[in-house]
């Protein structure tokens, strides 16, 4: 995966967690949500090597991996596209966990 590929997907990410923040979802889906769209906004803003910002969108899908739903049905798209991202990253550098 090239570097601007990495960072366009990243920034994909960070969207899609951003676009939760303001929607009523439930408090629990709320805070993980939050604590994963710092992280994802941290890989998209910053300048960081192919290893850490492979390390972080692993962290971010472990968040997300804590919700199932979020009480809103536009929040729980960007939800499954947000993971959906995470695995695309991580399966196209084969990092992906088991």
């Amino acid at each position: 995966m090239t570097d601007e590929s990495l960072r366009e997907r990243a920034q994909e990410l960070h969207r899609h967690l951003e676009a939760t923040a303001e929607l009523p979802i439930d408090r629990t889906a709320n805070r993980w949500l939050g604590e994963a769209e710092a992280v994802a906004r941290d890989v998209a803003t910053s300048n960081l090597d192919e290893e850490t910002t492979l390390e972080r969108v692993a962290k971010v899908q472990h968040l997300l991996g804590e919700v199932d739903e979020t009480g809103h049905e536009e929040a729980d798209d960007h939800l499954e596209a947000a993971k959906e991202v995470c695995t695309g990253i991580l399966e196209d550098d084969g990092a992906t966990p088991s």
